[in-house]
């Protein structure tokens, strides 16, 4: 038996934008909905972060998320297992509160886990683990060390994984808890990485500027062999521009619409050449533009930021070389979540 895994799919992202809200669909329409039909399947797995704001969800988007997804999946006869992530919990020290049990109730085809759950998926047991927080930590464990389920599927922090390309977790449960599991798949981590028997499976699309360039989408898995096969989301959001005295007749700007674009300036010697080759990517119709045209520091300082980072790479590595006596981990994380935190303000 086939299924489909997906996870982190946070509707309502980057403040309800529609901009982003359209990004999603053509992943939907174009590459998730189609590959379903193409494969035979009839069990989604939501790994968790259904939903972006723990707080709440502005009427547009649950409009959005039921008429674009939820319709589509209950017209298709698609059960949906949703697993509960630190984003659908209203409390962060409790799953009990959560949004997408209070949100999809009317839809028969959605069985919500709040607390960790053997399920079998085909012939194969698997046990289902939403958030761990401090109300089911214990049980949690506790489940986990007794289960026979050869396969676990959750919205797990685990440390020695990347939280995004830029930082690795070095918080969190130890992975050795799971290696009793043939195959633990995970959400929470926007970034793929796997060591064999622990997988994060990534999400669909691109939201902040540290995705750029990361693979996205979502994963088939078969129960009876136990493989797994990525499907790439083909579309992306954000997009770097090299500009070395590049002609703007040499720009082909037909993929740039309704992108969010930086251009990195790495030699500008004719400000009208530049110029035109600005006006020509406007006239694109970008949603956004940054223009990054000088990355040195003062001189007299020993770290330098290189072209090829964004703001979050520069930030952890600053840390990560400053000498200082405390745990830059931690820092890294919050240095995280505050950026994330500063984009939805945008």
């Amino acid at each position: 038996m086939k299924i489909a895994i997906i996870t982190d799919q946070h509707f309502g992202a980057r403040k309800n934008s529609k901009l982003f809200h359209d990004y999603f669909l053509k992943f939907y329409n174009d590459v998730f909905f189609p590959t379903l039909e193409k494969e035979g399947i009839t069990t989604v797995v939501d790994m968790g972060d259904t939903f972006d704001s723990r707080k709440g969800i502005d009427f547009s988007s649950l409009s959005w998320a039921k008429n674009n997804y939820y319709d589509r999946l209950c017209e298709m006869g698609i059960t949906v297992h949703t697993i509960v992530g630190n984003h659908t919990a209203y409390y962060k020290n409790t799953n009990e509160v959560n949004a997408v049990d209070l949100l999809l109730r009317e839809y028969k085809n959605v069985i919500v886990y709040s607390k960790p759950t053997e399920v079998k998926l085909g012939n194969l047991d698997t046990l289902f683990i939403p958030w761990i927080n401090q109300e089911n930590e214990k049980l949690s464990l506790n489940i986990i060390k007794k289960t026979s389920c050869r396969c676990a599927m959750g919205h797990l922090e685990l440390q020695g994984f990347r939280v995004n390309r830029q930082i690795v977790m070095e918080h969190g449960l130890e992975s050795k808890l799971f290696e009793k599991f043939s195959h633990v798949f995970s959400g929470h981590y926007h970034t793929r990485s796997s060591d064999g028997r622990i997988s994060y499976l990534g999400n669909p699309y691109e939201i902040y500027w540290n995705d750029v360039n990361d693979p996205r989408g979502f994963t088939i898995f078969d129960t009876e062999t136990l493989e797994y096969t990525h499907i790439n989301n083909p579309y992306r959001m954000f997009y770097n521009i090299y500009y070395d005295d590049t002609p703007h007749q040499m720009l082909d700007v037909s993929e740039y619409t309704n992108k969010i674009v930086k251009v990195i300036v790495r030699k500008k010697s004719d400000s009208k050449k530049f110029e035109q080759f600005i006006d020509k990517l406007y006239s694109s119709g970008i949603a956004d533009l940054k223009i990054v045209e000088n990355f040195q520091l003062q001189e007299n300082e020993e770290f330098e930021a290189f072209e090829s980072e964004n703001t979050l790479s520069i930030l952890n590595r600053y840390i990560q070389e400053a000498e200082i006596d405390l745990d830059k981990s931690l820092i890294q994380k919050v240095i995280n979540e505050v950026y994330q935190e500063a984009c939805e303000l945008i």
